[in-house]
C-alpha cells in the first residue's frame, strides 16, 4: 500500500507539474492571442487612415481634372475667337494689296499682332493639355493605389 501510495504521489507530483506548464504554455498563447488582436486592430487603423487620405487625394485630383478640362475648353473657345480674328486680318491684308484699305505697314503690325496672339493661345493650349494629361495619369495611379488595398485588405475564407 506504501508503495503504491508512493508511486501514487509521484504520479500526482508529475501531473500537477504537468499541468502548470500546459497553464504557462495556455497564458502565453493568450498573451499572444492578445498582442495580435492589438496589432491587427492597428494596422486596420492604419488601413483605414490611408483610404481616407486617398480618397481625399482622389477628390482634390477629380476636382483638379475638372478645373483642367474647364480650362482647356475656355483656351479652345479662345483659340477659335483668334482664328476668326486672324482670318479677318488675312482678309483685310488681301485687301489691302488690292489697294482698297490702308497702309501696307497696319496690315502687317495687325497680322503680327494676331499671330502673337495665336501663339498665346496656343503656348496656353499645350499647358492645360500637359494639366489635363497630369491630372488623368495621377487619377490612374490613385485608382491603382485602390485596387492594390482592396487585394491587400481581402480575408481569407479560412479565417486566417
Amino acid at each position: 500500500l506504501k508503495e503504491e501510495n508512493a508511486s501514487l504521489r509521484s504520479r500526482i507530483s508529475k501531473l500537477q507539474i504537468l499541468s502548470e506548464t500546459q497553464a504557462d504554455k495556455m497564458r502565453k498563447l493568450e498573451r499572444k492571442l492578445e498582442e495580435n488582436k492589438i496589432k491587427e486592430e492597428k494596422e486596420t487603423q492604419d488601413l483605414e487612415a490611408m483610404v481616407q487620405h486617398v480618397e481625399q487625394n482622389l477628390q482634390l485630383m477629380t476636382k483638379r481634372a475638372l478645373k483642367a478640362e474647364n480650362s482647356a475648353a475656355k483656351l479652345k473657345q479662345e483659340n477659335a475667337l483668334l482664328q476668326v480674328q486672324l482670318n479677318n486680318y488675312k482678309a483685310e491684308n488681301e485687301a489691302l494689296r488690292s489697294g482698297q484699305s490702308a497702309s501696307l505697314a497696319a496690315v502687317k503690325q495687325n497680322a503680327e499682332a494676331a499671330f502673337q496672339n495665336l501663339l498665346t493661345v496656343i503656348a496656353n493650349s499645350r499647358s492645360a493639355v500637359r494639366q489635363l494629361v497630369s491630372g488623368a495619369e495621377s487619377l490612374q495611379l490613385v485608382a491603382d493605389l485602390l485596387k492594390s488595398i482592396d487585394s491587400i485588405s481581402e480575408v481569407p475564407e479560412d479565417g486566417q
